[in-house]
This record gives structure tokens, C-alpha cells and sequence, in this order.
């Protein structure tokens, strides 16, 4: 029989029976239906990446998968939109797709997904919009979204322009907002999570901590360079393009770097034959870690060994009670 829910009163675990009020939040190309259905089995909230399968059937293919795969547990789709719209973009189509096919949950990033909301209110699905800063939550709550992920500095991938870190985006969160709110950005321990909620928060949103499971399809090579790193092996990029990236640190985060620090007028297409998603993929192919803009956060530190996805979340609820029993300890 598997443990209740540690915080069966939070956002998360009381509107979709989780076990654990944790967001597994998007992974470009890794978060398939084999990853989320494994965090929907495990019991937390895992998003399929609507980017990584550019093809809508090949999109909704991946969705009836991951509901095959599931057990019945909910599961959800991030949908990353560029910063303005452009020609030729799918975003309606993508949010129609998710309708059509009864997902319960949305993670939306970029920006202000505030056109799509009617329809997606009008289904009755959950909406959980990412942001990098407090400031964007605040208008994310203004315009109606259900929930708001604040993933600050420490997190892998785009901490925002402002660096502002995961303790100070709690309780900024508690003092300025009114719905239900998580935190990201070098959570990887069950202690945080406790620790979050206590400050305010509905949950935590964890990435990097998961990158070693056994179901993220990534080469080993790939997931024993993560073992191999500690917490001081990432790199911040791109910061002169105002898109800054926390990466693992190897030759491509060097390389912009020295880029960023001698070059001036540096745009996106300077730096795209280094920092495209492609080369990226082709390391998690390969194994081959030394090019590509991988993203990684601080809780490399915490990475120890590939393992099933449900051993990890075995550890942090192991880890979430063994807070509290130490909470209580002291306050008793």
C-alpha cells in the first residue's frame, strides 16, 4: 500500500490526490510520456514538453501514452511560448490539442498567457504559470491564472535577469500574493519541501534532481556527468542577450563566456551555432557532455546514482517526514 499524502491539506495534493506537493516541471526533449507517467505513478505532478514534439500528432500520440501510462493519476503539459508571437506558431493549436484530449493541468512560460485563458477556464483546466521573479507573478495572479511557479537563481535553465533566490521568493511570495504559489530553483531535498510550505508556499517545483532517473531516456554517459558534478559545476550564459541560462559547466559555457566577456553587440545568432537546442540533444543521444547548453541547477550536488524516478520520490518523502519529525522535536 502506498504512503499517504505527507501534506494531504496543500494545493497539489488536495486537487490531484498527490503524495507529494511536488511539480515536475518541464524538461525540453526529456519530459516523454515514459518520464511524467513514472512522476504520475510515483505520485507528484509531471508535464509532458509540448516543444519537444513540434508535430501535433506526434504531441497527442505522446499524450494518450503517457494516460496509458499513468495508472489514472493526473499528469499535465508545459507549453513554453516565445517571448511575442510570430508567424507560423502553433500555441492555439497546442492549448486546443490539450482540450481536446481532457489533460487536466497546463505549466505555461514565456509570455503572458493571458489571451489563452478564456478557453482553457472554459475546460476547467488548471493553469500553473512559470516565472522567473515575483513581479511577473504578481500580473500572472492579476490576469487570472489558478497557480504561479516562482523558479529563481539557483534553478537550471532561465533563473531571469534579477538572480533573486529561492528563500527570498518564498516569503516575497507569502507577504505579495493571494493564490496558491510554488517554489523552484535548488530544491532537491525532502527537507525543502516542509520548509517551503512552512514559508508560505502550496509546494516546491523540482528538475534537476531528476535528470538521474531511470526513465529520463538520456544516455548514461549524460546522467553519470550529473553524478560526477557537484553543486559549483554550472555556469550562468547568455546574460548579455538578456536570456540568461544555468547550464553544466564544459567547453560550450566557456566558450560563450570568453564570447560575452570580449565581444560587444552580441546577439542571438552570434551565439546560436554554440547554444542550440540541437547540440544539446545530440549530448543526451550521445553521453558526450562536452557541448551543448545543458541545463543544470544547483542541486547537482544531490545527484548520486541513476535510479528509478519512484526511488527518488521514496527518498524525499523519507527525507519531507524526517523534517518534520525534527520540526516537532524542537518546538516540543
Amino acid at each position: 500500500m502506498a504512503d499517504p499524502a505527507l501534506f494531504p491539506h496543500s494545493f497539489l495534493t488536495d486537487r490531484f490526490g498527490l503524495r507529494l506537493p511536488v511539480l515536475a516541471g518541464g524538461l525540453m526533449w526529456l519530459a516523454d510520456a515514459d518520464y511524467v507517467s513514472a512522476c504520475a505513478r510515483a505520485g507528484i505532478l509531471g508535464f509532458i514538453t509540448a516543444a519537444s514534439f513540434p508535430d501535433l500528432d506526434d504531441l497527442r500520440a505522446e499524450i494518450k501514452k503517457c494516460r496509458e501510462l499513468s495508472d489514472g493519476k493526473p499528469f499535465g503539459v508545459n507549453i513554453s511560448m516565445l517571448p511575442k508571437l510570430v508567424e507560423g506558431e502553433k500555441t492555439t493549436d497546442i492549448f486546443q490539442l490539450i482540450i481536446d484530449e481532457g489533460v487536466e493541468v497546463v505549466e505555461t512560460s514565456g509570455r503572458n498567457p493571458e489571451a489563452y485563458l478564456p478557453m482553457l477556464k472554459a475546460a476547467n483546466i488548471c493553469v500553473i504559470h512559470k516565472v522567473p521573479a515575483l513581479k511577473y507573478a504578481l500580473k500572472a495572479q492579476a490576469i487570472g491564472v489558478d497557480a504561479v511557479s516562482i523558479v529563481g537563481a539557483e534553478c537550471g535553465g532561465h533563473p531571469g535577469e534579477e538572480m533573486i533566490g529561492s528563500m527570498v521568493n518564498t516569503v516575497l511570495g507569502l507577504e505579495r500574493l493571494s493564490i496558491p504559489y510554488f517554489i523552484g530553483g535548488g530544491i532537491g531535498h525532502g527537507a525543502q519541501i516542509p520548509a517551503a510550505l512552512a514559508m508560505g508556499a502550496s509546494g516546491v517545483v523540482i528538475g534537476t534532481r531528476f535528470l538521474s532517473a531511470t526513465e529520463i531516456w538520456a544516455h548514461d554517459g549524460y546522467k553519470q556527468s550529473l553524478i560526477d558534478a557537484n553543486e559549483g559545476d554550472t555556469a550562468l550564459v547568455m546574460g548579455s542577450i538578456r536570456n540568461t541560462v544555468r547550464a553544466l559547466r564544459n567547453q560550450t559555457t566557456n566558450q560563450v563566456q570568453k564570447i560575452e566577456r570580449e565581444e560587444s553587440d552580441i546577439t542571438i545568432e552570434t551565439l546560436l551555432p554554440y547554444v542550440s537546442g540541437q547540440i544539446g540533444k545530440q549530448a543526451y543521444e550521445t553521453g558526450d557532455t562536452r557541448l551543448g547548453l545543458l541545463s543544470a541547477g544547483q542541486t547537482l550536488g544531490l545527484i548520486d546514482k541513476i535510479e528509478p524516478l519512484s526511488e527518488i520520490v521514496d527518498r524525499l518523502y523519507t527525507q519531507a517526514r524526517e523534517a518534520l519529525l525534527r520540526l516537532k522535536e524542537a518546538t516540543s
